[in-house]
């Protein structure tokens, strides 16, 4: 187990200790939830088809605030070390508007029945539309602002890797390797690369209460590194009550609910800790998921990551 433990933290700081690189990527609150978005590896460690969707509305009142949706589908095939994922996500923030597709691929090495290593890959692209030309200047004569984009395709892929257990996991990935111009003219504007590390576990308290605590980091050159501490009690494995924290930004609390083995459904907001509360009405996050179970013996045990 130490030697598992120590190639998965080796892995994590090789991709974590690469050129860390300015802050594009959409960001939630129900992080765990939506662990395909930012690591391809993810794909089919939930043993079953699932379906995730979740619609997040920041800075509520900003004019120009950021919009998230992200919606993922991934399962393992009938080879179970193969895993197959699908992400879409648009993001909106001011007059730039990206709509992302990507394909996902995981290979998983099983070093028992419970404890095991994927490595996974992605590939697609970003459709990126912006309507400069709207923006209040003060030189309207500016040719970077004058200009609109119109459906600029930058293709990419990613990589990443992922361990889990039963009770415990980790993983480091980037989802998109090449930097490539948001406009396909200036070589200033980047989409720049995102390195994300992730880790948590589940801790039983009792026979009615667990304990999940997590952590997700992000790196980006041209912004400060980003760090989310979360902490869930799960009662009866049906109702999740959650607490979050994200270093020189956030506080945020989301609550859950599984309403079925099969069928989940979350709310979040964050309560931002900067000057720019002061301008806005909160920051709003809905999350819908859904396991398609396949099996006869049904849904083996709680899945909690």
């Amino acid at each position: 187990m130490k030697n598992i433990i120590k190639t998965v933290v080796s892995g994590v700081f090789l991709i974590l200790s690469s050129e860390s690189i300015a802050q594009q990527e959409a960001q939630f609150t129900q992080f765990n939830d939506n662990t395909l978005f930012i690591n391809p590896a993810y794909a089919g460690s939930r043993e079953m088809l699932n379906f995730t969707a979740m619609h997040r509305e920041q800075w509520v009142g900003f004019d120009g605030a950021p919009r998230s949706t992200t919606f993922s589908a991934h399962s393992p095939l009938r080879y179970e070390s193969v895993g197959l994922g699908f992400t879409a996500v648009n993001d909106r923030v001011g007059p730039m508007n990206q709509t992302m597709f990507y394909a996902d691929f995981s290979y998983t090495v099983r070093f028992s029945k419970k404890r095991k290593l994927s490595f996974g890959l992605k590939g697609g692209f970003n459709m990126i539309n912006s309507t400069t030309s709207s923006l209040v200047t003060t030189d309207q004569n500016d040719p970077k602002l004058t200009q609109n984009t119109v459906n600029h395709i930058n293709p990419n892929f990613g990589a990443g890797i992922y361990y889990h257990s039963p009770r415990f996991f980790i993983g480091a990935s980037t989802p998109k390797f090449i930097e490539q111009s948001l406009d396909g003219t200036r070589p200033t504007n980047l989409e720049r690369r995102h390195l994300y590390g992730i880790i948590g576990g589940i801790i039983p308290v009792s026979a009615d209460w667990k304990l999940r605590p997590s952590g997700q980091i992000k790196m980006t050159t041209g912004a400060p590194i980003s760090l989310d501490l979360s902490l869930a009690g799960i009662y009866a494995d049906k109702l999740w009550l959650g607490a979050l924290y994200r270093h020189n930004a956030a506080l945020g609390a989301y609550i859950q609910y599984q309403i079925t083995n099969q069928f989940k459904i979350g709310i979040a907001s964050d309560f931002g800790t900067q000057a720019m509360r002061n301008y806005n009405n909160g920051t709003f996050e809905v999350l819908m998921s859904y396991d398609m179970n396949f099996r006869k013996d049904g849904i083996r045990s709680p899945r909690y990551f």
